[in-house]
């Protein structure tokens, strides 16, 4: 039988292409996968990139539900209270971890409210500024930032964002006062910079190296270990200021509600890294500036959740960022 693809779109949900002959037991019905970022950005482009190949592997629909709101904390709710049936799942990441941390009142704990499946790959944020700018190294920021205190701005997708984490990190070590503004969305980033709102951001890879790329903004330098290899030519913030608190390396995963059966966590674990393994989706992905990095089993993702919780952590107490 010819495999037949289609999508379907309405408002904050896409249906993604499956091929059209069934199979017995898990799953038999369409998954829904809730995404706690506005359609656009880069999380939102990476996991419709993504749904596409999980569809082909569970030989079913792939349903994409954005919901934006509280730096995601809307998201989390709702899918941590979603039927424990494998046929609904969050694209997690160490954001979720994070806002626990900085609001320790939210009722959901990624930790303990969800069952690890995998992860999915992970990536560093980019330093920018917009394509007219006066400032063209990391240095000359600095420089104005101490020149003329409290007179800039950097945007960020929300309180407790990579970005803001990042751009927080950035202003601390270097002793500067500039002024965080939280945006409705990363998508607001570059618009932000251009009009002049803000002055740098720190946007993750995938929404930051298109925009490069594109000549909308100019990338000053990323946080990532080594430098990316779609920015060959731009430094590490660690190169530049010789400490490796700037290198923070982000990630995305898929959860489910905690009390999903094990051998569905399974099954979903075995669709997801092969779809990861796909040559195809792991060239976009790295062309995009992310690394691919399927866990080794949903328990190792679990055990690699709980350090990330402790390391993430210590950065929020040495920013002392908060979630006024």
């Amino acid at each position: 039988m010819k495999r037949r693809e289609f999508l379907i779109t309405i408002p904050g949900i896409s249906l993604y292409p499956f091929a059209s002959y069934g199979q017995t037991g898990f799953p038999s019905n369409s998954i829904k996968i809730v995404c706690p970022y506005a359609a656009g950005g880069g999380p939102d482009i990476q996991l419709r990139q993504a749904a596409p190949y999980l569809g082909d592997t569970f030989k079913q629909a792939v349903i994409i539900e954005n919901k934006v709101g509280a730096g995601g904390v809307l998201a989390t709710q709702y899918a941590s209270q979603s039927a424990p049936d494998g046929y609904t799942l969050m694209l997690g990441s160490n954001i979720q971890l994070i806002q626990k941390i900085i609001k320790p009142e939210i009722s959901i704990n990624p930790l303990t409210d969800f069952a690890p499946i995998s992860n999915m790959y992970s990536f560093p944020t980019v330093m920018m500024v917009s394509a007219d700018s006066p400032y063209k190294r990391v240095e000359d920021v600095i420089a104005a930032a101490k020149a003329n205190p409290g007179s800039m701005n950097y945007g960020s997708g929300g309180i407790g964002t990579s970005a803001h984490i990042a751009g927080a990190t950035f202003v601390t070590l270097n002793n500067l006062k500039v002024v965080h503004i939280p945006l409705k969305g990363s998508v607001e980033i570059a618009t932000s910079l251009i009009r002049g709102d803000t002055q740098f951001a720190f946007p993750i890879a995938g929404t930051a190296v298109p925009l490069v790329k594109g000549g909308k903004v100019r990338a000053l330098a990323v946080t990532s270990k080594n430098r990316l290899t779609q920015l060959p030519d731009v430094p590490t913030l660690n190169e530049i200021m010789k400490n490796e608190l700037t290198i923070q390396e982000s990630w995305f995963g898929m959860w489910a509600p905690i009390k999903t059966p094990r051998d569905k966590i399974d099954t979903l674990f075995q669709g997801i890294t092969s779809a990861l393994n796909n040559k195809s989706l792991k060239t976009t992905y790295e062309e995009a500036g992310n690394m691919v990095t399927p866990s080794q089993s949903p328990q190792s993702f679990g055990t690699y959740m709980v350090s990330e919780n402790k390391k993430w952590a210590e950065i929020i107490r040495l920013t002392g960022i908060t979630a006024e």
